[in-house]
């Protein structure tokens, strides 16, 4: 390939990518981020510079992170065996503990990041303005300590930040009604927060390609699915562990007004780039069943 050739290809990538700049433009949208992306520097640094592109050519992004892998190696420095029920992190107080500080500093670390680019941005837990209200979530009936279901969510907080230009940075804790912090799972605090601002899109940032029709074949990746074809994808046992759950998150927050859940590969660089620019895109969009499918061959 020959420099023009390679200018036209840069050209028309551009091309390819302005319907959805267009479409979008203006529009909120989540972007869950968790799983290697947060532990690798290089991944991370370019998860930060595809949500500043996105800010900078008119979306309105809202980072809602994780951390788990660090919370469970600060718990084994504190001297204790990270314990989980059914996906879900047994918090006691100490470990509670843990998890906000842990929490707290990889919140400032994405801050710093973005910033660095240009782009304003603020960190902040589901505590303040009293953004996310929870109950205590069981597991099977089973008490796990301080873990938080989200059962209310109040966006006054976002919304001042959006509207002044920042980009808001959210870390998944919150307070029951008698404000007792609780840790909560950050696809559920994502899923929370995309509904209540009605995220034109919510993206989970993951460990793995997509959805796959048979998980065992990696040809099988599906490029979109309606609702009424992922739920009939969860019926039919191919979909097990951790995707279950992200799954019915996806679904539920189709049905109560997100239009598009992105599951992506966020070890791929740029994946976030690729799947809302690109006319294939590189992961699993969900969409509602009304919706038109954008994907063509």
């Amino acid at each position: 390939m020959d420099k023009m050739d390679i200018y036209l290809h840069k050209a028309q990538v551009l091309i390819e990518a302005l319907p959805y700049i267009q479409r979008f433009n203006g529009k909120i949208i989540v972007v869950k981020y968790g799983g290697s992306a947060m532990i690798d520097d290089e991944l991370k640094q370019n998860v930060i510079k595809d949500v500043a592109l996105l800010k900078l050519v008119g979306f309105k992004p809202i980072i809602v992170h994780g951390g788990g892998k660090e919370i469970s190696k600060w718990v084994k420095l504190s001297g204790n065996e990270p314990e989980f029920i059914n996906g879900l992190r047994v918090t006691d107080e100490d470990t509670m503990e843990i998890a906000e500080m842990v929490l707290g500093r990889v919140n400032k670390s994405l801050v710093q990041y973005i910033e660095s680019l240009g782009v304003k941005a603020v960190g902040i837990s589901g505590k303040d303005g009293g953004l996310l209200k929870v109950d205590k979530k069981l597991s099977n009936g089973k008490d796990i300590g301080f873990v938080g279901d989200v059962k209310e969510v109040d966006t006054s907080i976002i919304n001042i930040m959006i509207e002044n230009d920042f980009v808001p940075v959210i870390c998944p804790i919150g307070m029951d009604d008698e404000f007792n912090t609780y840790n909560i799972n950050a696809d559920d605090a994502a899923c929370a927060i995309a509904t209540a601002v009605k995220a034109e899109k919510l993206a989970f940032l993951t460990d793995i390609e997509g959805v796959y029709e048979d998980p065992k074949d990696k040809e099988s990746l599906i490029s979109e699915l309606t609702i009424a074809e992922a739920e009939e994808l969860l019926q039919s046992g191919n979909v097990g562990g951790g995707m279950l759950p992200k799954i019915q998150n996806c679904v539920d927050a189709i049905k109560s007004g997100v239009s598009r859940v992105h599951i992506l590969d966020g070890r791929m660089e740029h994946s976030l780039l690729l799947e809302f620019f690109t006319n294939r895109g590189i992961g699993t969009a969900i969409i509602s069943d009304a919706e038109d499918k954008y994907f063509h061959e």
